[in-house]
């Protein structure tokens, strides 16, 4: 009979370490998964130190230039050395947004722990107006995210989508300056913070098919810590990783990044999966979409099969980035 070792869990002389971005937002996250960690375990919140470290893609004069990603770097801008204070030692686990997180973890870490999924859908937000639909020909839309603009310029090209980078109180200050008529934020943000109210409409994935994970939390940690592990997996949400198993074999199979445009969003129905994916041409000019339904032990295929059809169909230099 083997008896097993309880793990040892953290205190307040011998704190576990949450690496995070600075935002709000990131904040709000690593709150969660401390708060989560914190009632699973009856522990006190002072067992919980939250290190926050800043990356790359916050860079104050990047934000301000509003740069596109594109120009500066992947979806790695916002992982970089959060990873590389995992890795040393420096934290214990790494919390993100996982649509943000590239399909390919570093050697040594991996990220098999999610937190249960928030509302999936985007945002319309407007001082003015209360949809997509309602805006007049020839106004300015605000986004950073190139899906979102190929989706905006795939149903309306008359519209003049810009640059608008940021966090959450960033762009809606830049709302508020008159800088665009209207932008795009995620929900789950938004509800993350306590934030959703008037001037902000969600919109059905059948309008605006979200990014691939968005609203999921994922938890990274190093390979080797056993202990880690266990406490992970007790605050571990199945469904959403049902979900971004699905979604994220999808996106690895197009070969993803913030340079292109992709939607993806899987959900359950008891043990059926349904995904849908939509690719784009950067300048909206043309967009395609598929779907595939299965059972949930069967997305990681599912969302491979999905990524090789879109592919084929769209042939040679889909992808290609088309200035102005």
């Amino acid at each position: 009979m083997t008896i097993e070792t309880p793990i040892a869990l953290p205190s307040p002389d011998a704190p576990l370490k949450i690496g995070t971005r600075g935002s709000p937002l990131a904040l709000a996250q690593a709150h969660e998964t401390r708060d989560r960690l914190a009632a699973h375990f009856d522990l006190p919140a002072e067992a919980f130190e939250i290190v926050v470290i800043k990356t790359t893609g916050d860079d104050r004069a990047m934000i301000a230039a509003d740069r596109p990603l594109k120009e500066i770097g992947n979806k790695g801008l916002f992982t970089k050395e959060i990873e590389e204070q995992l890795m040393s030692g420096g934290i214990d686990i790494a919390v993100h947004s996982m649509k943000d997180m590239p399909t390919e973890q570093p050697e040594g870490l991996i990220l098999d722990c999610y937190l249960p999924r928030e509302d999936v859908r985007d945002c319309f937000i407007s001082p003015s107006h209360s949809a997509i639909a309602e805006l007049p020909e020839g106004t300015v839309v605000g986004t950073s995210s190139l899906r979102r603009r190929a989706q905006l310029l795939s149903r309306r090209p008359d519209l003049q989508v810009v640059e608008f980078r940021g966090n959450v109180q960033t762009r809606l200050k830049k709302l508020e300056d008159g800088v665009a008529a209207c932008s795009f934020l995620a929900m789950a943000g938004l509800n993350r913070m306590n934030m959703a109210g008037a001037h902000m409409t969600p919109i059905a994935p059948e309008d605006m098919l979200p990014a691939v994970a968005q609203g999921a939390i994922g938890i990274e940690r190093r390979t080797d810590d056993a202990r880690v592990a266990e406490m992970l997996n007790a605050i571990h949400d199945r469904p959403t990783q049902f979900r971004l198993d699905a979604e994220r074999s999808f996106l690895r199979t197009l070969d993803g990044s913030c340079e292109t445009p992709i939607a993806g969003l899987a959900l359950l129905d008891g043990e059926a999966l349904w995904l849908r994916g939509e690719i784009l041409r950067p300048d909206g000019s043309e967009a395609l979409s598929g779907e595939r339904r299965g059972p949930i032990t069967e997305g990681v295929r599912m969302g491979a099969d999905l990524a090789r059809e879109l592919l084929e169909r769209a042939g040679e230099g889909f992808f290609d980035w088309k200035a102005g």
